[in-house]
């Protein structure tokens, strides 16, 4: 039997709801015009909709934020196709139940020519074999697949599977949404919550949105949350959201996708001088729960990634913030990594120091690796030296401006090659103009940044 399918004696759709249900459970859309949100998705005349309506609908993975619509969907859904529908959760089930489903959408698509769509709650918790066994019945067109995931389906669906279905992307609900939920639900007084609950205002249940940061049915829990709070008084204002959010659940996993995206749009604000949103992903990643010291790790390796020398203390204070947390732990040790990032952020960039270290990474791993010229080895010993170990090499500290002119440190192939290039912006400019006073009476035999593989002969 389905996960959806009534069985014998179960109320129908007109009857009276499960008053012993969540609020969120009662309040669950029973039609597409009831949907609230994905308007791109089920809009009158978009694609999926159609497909719904029309019964003709392919193999889907559903990919958004929990409380998005994506078990809702898979609900209307059951209740609109003719074919067989099945639904069960990745959490509960396991290769047994994958195979015995499999088969019986086989025997059922033989005998009577009926499709069967699966729903699948939770893809992403299928390991790479539990979902190579849908693979030859969703080729065979034994079955229509409807995933539903938190995760990137990229990462967590197999590829196969992924290039047979049609993704559709779920975004979090905005406040005007997840307002217009709490006030159906605060109306209805068959399957919501009216008769029960005061007048609330919308400053209130604008509270109760943001708490709930775009999920519908964190929304209506705290909602019935705060009906039983509200007692006898049956008012809900905001003094009384704000008693109960204490602290707001942030989205965050920090082995998944939302982890790296924070990741990346802390560091590109950075990069982009800009110290407001730099510490704004800050703190939501070490609200949610990140590990400060991972975070302490990545501004340490901006600083000398993005900033190099163009102002070299950046990494000082990234590492000293490292030691800070270290020393004095969490929440204490959050304004040493704040410091950090706004000073980071408002620093003069360059990457010269990072596409140095690359270019000379690529030297050393694709090119002739030739041995250090002669004059650059020590000779501790007399064969060493019998064999010219260090002739012609000149100590520095003895020359008059404290560089020995003309003595070339690369090795031949590379002679001339320019792998640090300079920009002009912080410290970088003074080191730029110290090293063309450097090298100002040089011939080079290359250009700068000539690779020697590219040179003739």
């Amino acid at each position: 039997m389905s996960l959806f399918d009534d069985p014998p004696g179960a109320r129908t759709a007109d009857a009276a709801p499960d008053a012993s249900a969540p609020l969120a459970e009662r309040m669950r859309p029973r039609t597409l015009d009831e949907f609230v949100g994905q308007q791109t998705l089920v809009a009158p005349g978009r694609p999926l909709r159609q497909a719904i309506e029309q019964d003709r609908l392919q193999s889907i993975i559903l990919w958004g934020p929990p409380g998005t619509g994506k078990t809702t969907l898979a609900r209307l859904i059951a209740t609109a196709t003719r074919a067989h529908f099945i639904a069960f959760s990745a959490v509960l089930s396991g290769i047994k139940e994958i195979r015995a489903v499999m088969a019986e959408a086989e025997d059922a698509r033989r005998r009577t020519g009926r499709r069967t769509i699966l729903f699948i709650d939770e893809i992403h918790r299928f390991n790479k074999a539990q979902q190579d066994a849908f693979l030859p019945r969703v080729e065979a067109g034994d079955i229509v697949l409807i995933g539903a995931t938190t995760e990137n389906p990229s990462f967590e669906v197999n590829s196969a599977l992924l290039s047979r279905s049609k993704v559709h992307v779920l975004k979090a609900l905005g406040l005007p949404e997840i307002t217009a939920i709490l006030r159906r639900a605060l109306d209805d007084t068959a399957r919501g919550i009216g008769g029960f609950a005061g007048p609330v205002g919308d400053d209130a249940l604008t509270a109760i949105a943001k708490y709930a940061n775009g999920d519908a049915r964190v929304a209506l829990n705290f909602l019935e949350n705060a009906v039983t709070a509200a007692g006898d008084a049956r008012q809900i204002d905001t003094a009384l959201v704000a008693d109960l959010a204490q602290n707001r659940a942030l989205l965050y996993d920090k082995s998944g996708e939302e982890h790296y995206n924070l990741v990346s749009a802390l560091h590109k604000s950075i990069r982009n001088s800009d110290p407001d949103a730099a510490v704004y992903w800050l703190a939501r990643m070490l609200e949610a729960g990140e590990d400060p010291l991972y975070v302490a790790r990545r501004l340490v390796r901006f600083a000398s990634e993005d900033i190099g020398n163009a102002d070299p203390q950046a990494l000082t204070i990234a590492v000293a913030a490292k030691e800070a947390v270290h020393f004095l732990g969490m929440p204490e040790g959050n304004t040493a990594l704040a410091q950090a990032a706004i000073y980071m952020a408002v620093a003069s960039k360059s990457n010269a120091v990072y596409r140095a270290y690359l270019d000379a990474a690529e030297a050393a791993a694709t090119e002739v690796a030739e041995p250090v010229p002669l004059h650059l080895r020590n000779a501790p010993t007399k064969l060493m030296k019998g064999l010219e170990y260090g002739k012609g090499y000149r100590y520095a500290h003895d020359e008059a401006e404290g560089v020995a002119r003309g003595m070339e440190c690369l090795p031949p192939a590379h002679a001339g090659r320019r792998f640090y290039q300079p920009t002009e912006r912080g410290l970088e400019a003074r080191i730029k103009q110290r090293l063309q006073e450097i090298r100002k009476d040089e011939i080079r035999e290359k250009p700068s940044g000539t690779s020697p593989r590219g040179a003739a002969g």
